[in-house]
C-alpha cells in the first residue's frame, strides 16, 4: 500500500464509465422495465453505489475511502449501447478513481445478470475513467462519449 501519511487532504472527484451493448429486444425489455428479474435500473444503481463503498476490501492495496458523494446513472448512447456513468467524491489524502471505475463496473455487471435472461451475447464493451479533480494532477478524457 502507497503510504499517503505526508499527503495533505484534498477535494477529489472521479468520473467514470462503462458501455453494455445488447440486443434490440434486451434493450427495450429493460427500457420499459419487463425483465424477469425485475427493474435494472435501480439494482444496478445500487449495486454500483454499494461496490464503491467495499473498493478497499475489492482491489489489493486500494486505500479505503472516507466517501462523501456516490452516484451512478444511465443513458442510452444509442438504441442498444447503454452508457453507465459513475461519480465518487471525497475529501482525503488519495483519489477516488477506483471508487469510480469499480461502480461504474458492477453497475454494468448487475444490467448484464439481470438482461442474460433475454439476451444470452450482452457485451461490457468497456470501463473507463473519465476525469478526476484533486490532488496533484488532474485528468480529463477528451471525447468522453467515445471511450
Amino acid at each position: 500500500m502507497v503510504d499517503v501519511s505526508g499527503k495533505p487532504v484534498t477535494a477529489r472527484t472521479a468520473r467514470a464509465q462503462a458501455l453494455v451493448r445488447m440486443s434490440p429486444h434486451a434493450a427495450a425489455a429493460l427500457r420499459e422495465a419487463t425483465l424477469p428479474k425485475g427493474d435494472a435500473f435501480v439494482t444496478a444503481q445500487i449495486a454500483g453505489i454499494l461496490a464503491a463503498k467495499q473498493t478497499g476490501n475489492l482491489i489489493p492495496l486500494a486505500h479505503t475511502l472516507p466517501l462523501a458523494h456516490v452516484d451512478v446513472t444511465f443513458a442510452w448512447k444509442d438504441d442498444v449501447v447503454l452508457r453507465i456513468e459513475a461519480v465518487a467524491s471525497t475529501a482525503a489524502k488519495t483519489g477516488v478513481e477506483m471508487e469510480a471505475m469499480v461502480a461504474a463496473s458492477v453497475a454494468a455487471l448487475t444490467i448484464y445478470d439481470m438482461t442474460k435472461a433475454v439476451d444470452k451475447h450482452i457485451v461490457v464493451e468497456s470501463v473507463a475513467l473519465l476525469s478526476k479533480t484533486g490532488g496533484k494532477s488532474s485528468l480529463r478524457q477528451a471525447q468522453d462519449d467515445n471511450v
